[in-house]
C-alpha cells in the first residue's frame, strides 16, 4: 500500500505559491483508497466517517465515487447537506445523540441510527420516530491501536432486550453494529466478531425480530512510522470471505475513516528556530503538537518525516512553535544539520490530524490544498 509523497522539486513549487505550513492533499490517491477498499472488500457498503478528515474535497471525492458517510453530530450533518449530501446517504453513528445532532438529523432526513443504552431509545423515538436502528455491542481486540470498547457497545446480553425495547417505541430494529478498534492489525479480531455477532442474530430471529443489516464499523489500517505489518488487501478480503459465509442475505456496511485520507495527505512545515542544547542539535517548526502534528498527541501516532538537507548526519529534536514544554515532535531523529528557513516534509497525514488541530498560542490552523 503505497502512500501519496511529494518529491523536493513538487514541494518547492507549492511553495512557490503558499507559504507554510500547510497540508497537501492528493484526491487521486483518497480515490484510489476508496476502490481499493471496494474491490477487496466488495459485500460491504462504505459509510466513511468524515471525523478522520472532513475536507470538502475528500468528501466530494468520495461521495462522488458512491460513499455514503458515518457523522457523528449536527455539524457533520449540515456539513454535508450544504454539499448536496443526501440524509439517506448517513448513518448518525454516534451513540450518544444531543438534541441539537437530533434536530438535524430530523431536519436533513437521517433515518439510520446507532445506539447502545436505553436511555437512547426515547430520545430518538422523540426526534425520528421512524428511525431505523442498529444496536452496537461491545468486542474485544487487544491489537487495537485504539480501543473503542471501552466507551461504546452494549453487552451481548443486552443486545436483544435493547432491540426489543426499540421495537416497543416505535423504532424500527434493523441490526446490529460493532468496532474492533482503530488502526486493527488483527485479521481474527474481524472473524471473532462476525462470529460472535452471527450468534446474536439467530437470538434476534427466535425472539421475532429480523434483522436485516449489520455494521462491520472500521479500523482497517495505514502505515505508520514504521509501516504497516500486515497486508491489508488479504484481511480485507479475508473478512469478505467471512461476509459472504455467515450473512450471505444482510445489507452489510462499514465505516472506514482514517483508511480513506490516512495516506492522502502531506504536510510541509519550516525550520523558524536553531538551537544547541547541551551539544544537542534542536529544530523548532512552524507547526507543533498542537497543530497539524495532533495526531502524535492524541492518535498516538507517529509520522514519517523528511529533510532535504545535506551533509554528515546527527541526532536532533525537532519541536513546534509553542511556548509549551510538551511540543515536542521528534527525539533522536537522523538528519543533517539544518537552517532557519529549510522545510521539512511529512507524510501520511491525511487523518486525525488538520481535525484536532487548535489554535494555542494563537498561531493559525494550517489551509489545506
Amino acid at each position: 500500500m503505497r502512500s501519496f509523497v511529494l518529491n523536493e522539486n513538487e514541494m518547492n513549487e507549492i511553495l512557490e505559491h503558499h507559504a507554510s505550513p500547510f497540508f497537501v492533499v492528493s484526491t487521486a490517491k483518497v480515490a484510489e483508497n476508496y476502490q481499493f477498499l471496494r474491490k477487496h472488500l466488495p459485500h460491504a457498503d462504505v459509510y466513511y466517517a468524515m471525523k478522520a478528515n472532513p475536507t470538502p474535497a475528500i468528501l466530494e471525492t468520495v461521495a462522488g465515487l458512491g460513499s455514503n458517510f458515518d457523522v457523528a453530530s449536527a455539524g457533520e450533518i449540515e456539513m454535508l447537506g450544504a454539499l448536496g449530501i443526501d440524509g439517506s446517504r448517513m448513518i448518525y453513528a454516534n451513540p450518544v445523540k444531543d438534541e441539537r445532532g437530533l434536530e438535524a438529523a430530523r431536519a436533513y432526513g437521517v433515518k439510520r441510527m446507532t445506539f447502545d443504552d436505553v436511555s437512547e431509545i426515547e430520545k430518538i423515538a422523540a426526534f425520528v420516530p421512524d428511525a431505523d436502528v442498529l444496536v452496537r455491542v461491545a468486542v474485544h481486540n487487544r491489537r487495537a491501536h485504539v480501543d473503542l470498547n471501552t466507551k461504546f457497545g452494549a453487552r451481548p446480553e443486552d443486545a436483544i432486550p435493547l432491540l426489543l425495547e426499540a421495537k416497543a417505541a416505535g423504532l424500527n430494529p434493523v441490526g446490529i453494529c460493532f468496532h474492533v478498534g482503530s488502526q486493527s492489525l488483527s485479521t481474527a479480531a474481524y472473524e471473532e466478531a462476525l462470529l460472535f455477532v452471527h450468534g446474536l442474530f439467530d437470538e434476534a430471529k427466535a425472539a421475532g425480530l429480523d434483522l436485516t443489516d449489520l455494521d462491520i464499523g472500521g479500523g482497517f489500517p495505514v502505515p505508520d512510522m514504521d509501516g504497516l505489518a500486515v497486508d491489508v488487501a488479504a484481511m480485507m478480503e479475508t473478512i469478505d470471505r467471512q461476509i459472504v459465509r455467515l450473512f450471505p442475505e444482510t445489507n452489510v456496511c462499514c465505516e472506514p475513516g482514517r483508511f480513506i485520507p490516512g495516506t492522502a495527505a502531506n504536510f510541509v512545515a519550516s525550520v523558524i528556530g536553531t538551537k544547541d542544547r547541551n551539544g544537542h542539535p534542536w529544530y523548532i517548526l512552524d507547526e507543533g503538537i498542537y497543530g497539524a502534528f495532533s495526531g502524535i498527541l492524541f492518535d498516538h501516532w507517529h509520522y514519517p518525516l523528511f529533510t532535504f538537507a545535506n551533509g554528515p548526519v546527527e541526532k536532533a529534536t525537532i519541536a513546534g512553535p509553542s511556548c509549551d514544554g510538551i511540543d515536542v515532535l521528534y527525539e533522536d531523529y537522523e538528519t543533517p544539520r539544518l537552517q532557519i528557513g529549510d522545510h521539512v516534509l511529512a507524510t501520511d497525514m491525511g487523518a486525525y490530524t488538520s481535525v484536532s488541530a487548535t489554535r494555542f498560542n494563537g498561531f493559525e490552523i494550517a489551509p489545506t490544498y
